[in-house]
């Protein structure tokens, strides 16, 4: 009878050390068929989950516009006032709904070219007014002058022309014309060839961003960034340390995000990486930023912060790019504009990552388009001007957030599996342990009392 109890809590305790051994052997298995499957499924090639979702997104995303109407255009033009303007929007637009397209694989370098087509549909539903409403907006065909033209003379003959259509610093505008394009009049007057058609973002529908090449993710998905163009997706087995680096052709520049918090999203744990404050920081605080000071005059010596000049890859047009409302930028910026409210909240930009897949799930880009005019002698329209202004024209905010079905699919395939094989290996693991520990300390008890 006592060797049948013996045998028995020995062999208690020998499933229960097997349990545990397995269980402890199920975690680096788990772990690499996990890995194995994630690294085969982010690769961007035909067949793979990744290069579905890149090659179009199923997000619905939207791109929502402020304008900044200005309250007194007359006062500014004559006194070189503070410039008063008032937000309104948002007016929305659905973006990115289009597929790559030219997508050419290459074996040899292990990268993907493609390109990026535009189109915006207006959704009224979603905006306080229709592309019809009108803003009182600075002249971006007459600010852009002094610019584009440094020679006096040239400036005289161009003057002539900006009375004689009836240009002046500010003008009226639709929000369509605004934003897509309208045949300006002082330049139809030119008498030389150039491009008459001006907007904010024009040309835009049914061009074209690109062509673009990037790694697939074949060789190395780890190290090398895959598809980082976008920021649809990243590298998997993201860890909070990582620094996001991805390019905006929008601000023509790469940038990156740093982690901020950890969110649940639809039932899916994802890291929020944020741009950080020093991504537009002068080069004296953050010297990475030093090739993007092209010109002294503006910057103050490049000391100014938070707006970046985009002019090179404007055609020369004095474009700048800053957070909206000039969120963390230099207190000199919002010296000569009234009626701003910078807010973390509203105006950060940000990423939500899946950090296993790298995948995207939810994002926020929130940009502000500034033009920069200047007093010019010779031309009437500027020659009251005492000073530099960088004018706000608008911010906008893209969004999209991965839909309930999706992210219920994206639960049961990914993170789902995921939890469900920890979870067992954690069982596996505890039930084994104490097993082995309540049987062993049964069977030295057992032998204490035989002894005695």
């Amino acid at each position: 009878m006592g060797c049948n109890r013996d045998c028995g809590l020995i062999a208690g305790a020998v499933i229960g050390a097997v349990l545990a051994v397995f269980g402890g052997i199920l975690m680096p298995v788990g772990d690499m068929i996990i890995q194995k499957t994630i690294k085969k499924e982010a690769v961007l090639e035909e067949g793979t989950i990744a290069f579905k979702n890149w090659v179009k997104t199923g997000t619905e995303v939207y791109r929502q516009f402020w304008i900044f109407d200005v309250q007194n255009p007359e006062e500014v033009a004559i006194n070189s006032s503070v410039i008063k303007v008032k937000q309104r929007g948002p007016y929305t637009y659905r973006v990115r709904y289009l597929a790559k397209e030219n997508i050419t694989q290459d074996p040899e370098t292990h990268t993907v070219s493609f390109l990026q087509p535009n189109g915006a549909i207006f959704e009224p539903s979603l905006s306080v007014g229709t592309e019809n409403d009108t803003f009182t907006v600075l002249n971006l065909a007459v600010a852009a002058v002094p610019h584009l033209y440094s020679n006096t003379f040239i400036q005289g003959v161009l003057n002539t022309l900006i009375k004689k259509s009836k240009s002046s610093m500010f003008q009226k505008r639709t929000l369509k014309e605004l934003l897509w394009g309208y045949p300006d009049p002082f330049l139809n007057l030119v008498p030389y060839p150039i491009p008459t058609t001006v907007g904010v973002f024009y040309p835009y529908n049914n061009t074209s961003d690109g062509v673009y090449k990037v790694f697939n993710g074949k060789d190395d998905i780890i190290s090398k960034p895959r598809g980082c163009v976008d920021a649809a997706s990243f590298p998997p087995f993201i860890e909070k340390t990582r620094v996001l680096q991805f390019f905006s052709s929008d601000i023509c520049r790469s940038i990156y995000a740093v982690f901020g918090a950890e969110i649940n999203l639809k039932g899916i744990p994802v890291y929020r990486f944020i741009l950080p404050s020093t991504a537009f920081a002068s080069p004296r605080e953050n010297p990475d930023n030093h090739c993007f000071c092209t010109e002294k005059v503006v910057s103050k010596n490049c000391t100014v912060f938070g707006v970046l000049d985009i002019s090179k890859c404007k055609e020369g047009k004095p474009v700048y790019i800053s957070l909206p409302h000039f969120l963390h930028g230099s207190p000199e910026l919002s010296e000569l504009i009234e009626g701003l409210s910078p807010n973390e909240e509203e105006h950060s930009t940000y990423l939500d990552v899946e950090p296993i897949t790298g995948f995207t799930l939810r994002f926020a880009k929130r940009l502000q388009v500034n033009l920069l005019v200047k007093p010019a002698k010779k031309i009437e329209a500027l020659k009251n001007l005492k000073q530099n202004y960088i004018v706000p024209i608008l911010w906008l905010n893209e969004t999209g957030t991965i839909g309930d079905e999706k992210a219920e699919m994206f639960r049961n395939q990914v993170t789902g599996k995921i939890n469900l094989l920890g979870l067992v290996e954690i069982i596996l693991l505890s039930v084994g342990v104490g097993m082995f520990i309540v049987f062993m300390i049964s069977y030295c008890a057992c032998r204490s009392k035989r002894v005695n």
